[in-house]
Order: structure tokens, then sequence, then C-alpha cells
């Protein structure tokens, strides 16, 4: 069945960088796009990048020229590089793809970034 597990969170000092990790399993990873998202507390999820499967990127205004998306269709893995953190990027962050019009969700990766 359809797995994504991500891994590389923690908590790290503004200014930080960190590498977040989603090891998709269960379907053909290079057929899809895959996305990044965010929740922080008593906030609505949030879109922070997605990768196409030709590897054409977005962001969020909020993550532009700090994060970068990118995925090893080889290792079925999508990966978050995040730089320059700052305390509002404190979120847990889930990976997410979508495939006939159903979300699949990870179950999210805890960043804190704080002193």
């Amino acid at each position: 069945q359809v797995q994504l597990v991500e891994s590389g969170g923690g908590l790290v000092q503004p200014g930080g960088s960190l590498r977040l990790s989603c090891a998709a399993s269960g379907f053909t990873f290079s057929n899809y796009a895959m996305s990044w998202y965010r929740q922080a507390p008593e906030n609505e999820r949030e879109l922070v990048a997605s990768i196409t499967s030709m590897k054409i990127t977005m962001y969020s205004d909020s993550v532009k020229g700090r994060f970068t998306i990118s995925r090893d269709n080889a290792k079925n893995t999508v990966y978050l590089q995040m730089n320059s953190l700052k305390p509002e990027d404190t979120a847990i962050y889930y990976c997410k793809f979508r495939k006939y019009g159903m979300d699949y969700w990870g179950k999210g990766t805890l960043v804190t970034v704080s002193l």
C-alpha cells in the first residue's frame, strides 16, 4: 500500500539548516508530483513547495529563496532543504501526493526553530 515516511526534523537555532526526507513506497514515484506542506500550532496546513514528475518546482512566497525541494527517483525520495530557518518556520512538515483525486499524506516530522 501507499506509504510516505518523513524524517529529518528536529530542533535548530534561527539561521540554521535542516534537510527533510520523505521516503515513498507503494506507487510509481517517478510518475507523480510531490509536495511538502506544514502546519504550525493553531494554523491551517499550508503548501510549502512542490516538484512535478519533470522536476519543475514551485515555492510559497514565505520560503522562496531559502528552501529547495528536490527528488531522487532512484531512491523514491523527495527532499526539502531548509536554510536560513526562522522561528516562524516551526511546524510539523508533511509530504503529500495526489493520485486519481485522492491525497496521500505522511505522518509528518516536527521542525522547531528556537534558541
